[in-house]
């Protein structure tokens, strides 16, 4: 059969090497799987085809360094992981049975549980029987931390494996954001790396769900996914037609050839592997260093990270060798590396290399303060109407006052000019329509700290070029928040002060859950705040997924969802938030808004304000093309991201609310919070084209920096 594409160039500068129990993994994991019934007579596997997908040699190639038994474990557990795949794509994707799907996906968590010694049920299949089987034998040498974690990711394997059903049914193909997102749940790779952990060292609990360490789990996910949908491509489009592909996500996204799409994703794979050596030199050291790591700690962390190095290139080894996939022309030798005998010439290496160099080095050759504006604004889709509420000009007389008070405008940052430009209040009134005047003002006064905050920190500590300062305020912006009434710092300057009154007020009726809850999502945001900056002191134009995913942050999205969220009280039980419909609808509700800011403020953030965090300017940089051209793609996607929005509400929160029984009431908080967002987009949208804030006329006027007459604001902390 005639292969769809060429397959490209792929980045894998480190070599594969061999696990030398390869053959005791072999025969046991064809042993183990015949016990559990999954070869003659499961109707999904005979011998013949366990041996000639070799998932031995993939687990020798992926984790070279771990004994035979460990090993031999590992095997099991790929087996029974592509076992599953199969099993379900025969047994639900291709009939398709939802609800026996369901059904069989909500027992198999009953076999994971975190106390070993619980009973679980009789298995029922071979894939109960399997997951059984593998847990016992696997959690007894791990931590109740690596338990949990694992068994997540187990769970996330599994049910997001409904997301493709429903997508096959419906014949959608899902946007390039969404896609990322699930594919790393349903791909499996998160699961992998904890199997990286059983096979080298399992990560300190204060460490593992550090953004660092995230960030090294996600790059490897997508980068293993990735490189699956180009070597996948074939067999899951075109001979089992599926819709969950990279190469098919972006092909439609784009408009263009599968070639054209396949080289995209490929250069998508590198950036993410240029993300996973970044953050494993720079930020992983120091997140060592901040947690006080023991050597022993700091030992297990290398160890891992290279167990992760070592999946990279063994699973790509394994994808050039398995009869699973399509991997005619592919090049067994990587050109990567110098080679030590005559086939690739030195001529190739050497243009390989400088072509990847350029790759890499473009993220930091931006040239700031570039004339760019006025802004470019599309036509944008927007399909919620706009309320605004009548207390507004109450609400911006109340915020001046509350801002004076704090001493927001006496640090040199901002002014009663620039409060009036920025018409938070405005912002405020649209997102929610129907507030109390004291809920308004509060709303409006987050905002504007929230606001104040993220121009204080590029302005001052980016001026300044301190980082450490930059850290010490966050810290102690943290100890401002008082979960139990433990006693908080003494404010030393306005951003401390509006926190604590803010605090203060907000958290009264609360519990401590929900305060945990909040003050969670005030720390994600301060410390993005951290991570712009540091990319800001290396002048580093983010990579493209990792900018989208901490964008949300930066915008301080998780404060506000918690908000959303405590208003529609307990009729909506927690486990409903944290469902795949659910965290989709709000990551898309997100990234609309966040995307609209960043159209808005080009001008501003670019040639004004010298920034590099902007999705338009990565999307230049990533695809080295102009800035209309780049407007283009970031319109098209939020554009998307809107439609994937009312796709949630349309066909996916029904099925949701059915799945878990909602009550009536459960159903009519739900209804409430999802019109929460749409004013929440509404509001925004109206917000940006009325305030000054991102206006040509404006910005010519005060540019961005300190205000006239006033020396930047330092914080003297006093602890």
């Amino acid at each position: 059969m005639t292969q769809p594409f060429e397959l490209p160039h792929f980045y894998m500068p480190y070599p594969a090497r061999l696990n030398p129990h390869l053959d005791e993994a072999r025969a046991h994991s064809t042993a183990w799987a015949r016990e559990m019934g999954m070869l003659e007579g499961s109707g999904i596997w005979d011998q013949a085809d366990l041996e000639a997908h070799d998932y031995g040699l993939l687990c020798a190639y992926t984790h070279p360094d771990c004994d035979g038994p460990a090993l031999s474990l590992i095997t099991d557990w790929y087996v029974w992981v592509f076992f599953f795949d199969d099993h379900f794509l025969d047994m639900f994707k291709r009939t398709p049975d939802r609800a026996a799907g369901k059904a069989h996906l909500d027992r198999l968590p009953l076999f994971m549980p975190l106390d070993p010694s619980a009973p679980v049920p009789e298995p029922e299949n071979p894939v109960e029987a399997g997951l059984a089987d593998l847990w016992a034998r696997t959690v007894p040498a791990m931590s109740e931390d690596w338990r949990r974690r694992f068994a997540v990711a187990t769970e996330h394997l599994l049910n997001e494996s409904m997301w493709e059903l429903s997508n096959i049914n419906e014949g959608r193909i899902a946007n390039p954001v969404e896609y990322i997102e699930m594919r790393r749940k349903v791909g499996g790779a998160p699961w992998s790396a904890g199997l990286v952990e059983y096979a080298t060292a399992e990560l300190p609990a204060s460490v593992a769900e550090s953004r660092p360490l995230r960030v090294l789990m996600e790059t490897f996910s997508d980068a293993v996914h990735l490189r699956n949908d180009l070597f996948s491509y074939q067999r899951e489009v075109e001979e089992e037609g599926e819709n969950s592909n990279g190469v098919l996500v972006l092909e439609r996204f784009f408009g263009c050839s599968t070639q054209e799409a396949a080289e995209t994703v490929n250069d998508v794979l590198t950036s993410r592997l240029h993300q996973f050596e970044h953050t494993a030199l720079t930020e992983v050291p120091a997140v060592a260093l901040e947690n006080g790591l023991r050597p022993d700690e700091v030992a297990a962390v290398a160890a891992y990270t290279k167990g992760l190095q070592d999946w990279q290139s063994g699973g790509h080894e394994w994808h050039l060798r398995s009869s699973r996939y399509m991997n005619q022309g592919a090049r067994s030798e990587t050109p990567w590396r110098v080679p030590s005998g005559p086939g690739t010439s030195a001529a190739d290496v050497r243009a390989l290399l400088a072509s990847a160099g350029a790759d890499r080095l473009r993220a930091y050759t931006h040239v700031p303060y570039q004339k760019v504006g006025p802004s470019l604004l599309p036509e944008f889709h927007m399909p919620f109407p706009l309320g605004l509420s009548p207390h507004v000009d109450a609400s911006r007389r109340n915020l001046l006052a509350w801002c004076h008070t704090m001493g927001i405008l006496s640090e040199g940052v901002w002014d009663e000019d620039k409060l009036r430009a920025y018409d938070l209040a405005l912002c405020s009134a649209g997102l929610d329509p129907d507030a109390t005047p004291e809920a308004l003002d509060l709303s409006a006064q987050w905002l504007a700290w929230g606001t104040y905050g993220d121009d204080y920190y590029p302005l001052v500590y980016g001026h300044r070029r301190d980082l450490a300062a930059a850290r010490l305020t966050t810290a102690r912006l943290s100890q401002c928040m008082s979960v139990d009434g433990e006693p908080g710092i003494v404010p030393a300057n306005a951003m401390e002060r509006g926190l604590v009154d803010l605090w203060t007020r907000t958290t009264a009726p609360m519990s401590t859950e929900q305060r945990q809850t909040l003050k969670a999502a005030v720390d994600v945001m301060t410390e993005s705040w951290v991570w712009e900056l540091s990319n800001q002191l290396q002048h580093r134009v983010p990579d493209p997924v990792d900018y989208l995913e901490m964008r949300r942050a930066t915008f301080g999205s998780d404060l506000t969802l918690s908000m959303c969220r405590m208003g529609q009280g307990p009729a909506i039980p927690p486990e409903v938030y944290r469902t795949g419909p659910v965290r989709s609808l709000e990551n898309a509700a997100i990234d609309y808004a966040c995307l609209l800011n960043d159209v808005f403020s080009y001008q501003k953030e670019i040639e004004y304000e010298g920034e590099i965090h902007n999705a338009i300017l990565v999307v230049q940089n990533f695809f080295g093309i102009d800035y209309p051209a780049a407007l283009a793609v970031v319109h098209d996607l939020m554009t998307q991201r809107m439609q994937q929005f009312e796709h949630v509400i349309a066909h996916e929160l029904p099925v949701l609310y059915d799945d878990f029984q909602l009550s009536e009431e459960g159903r009519a908080a739900m209804d409430h919070y999802v019109l929460d967002l749409q004013n929440w987009l509404a509001g925004i949208l109206n917000w940006h084209r009325e305030v000054d804030r991102y206006k040509a006329e404006w910005l010519g006027s005060r540019a961005h920096g300190f205000v006239p007459g006033q020396a930047p604001g330092r914080l003297q902390p006093t602890g």
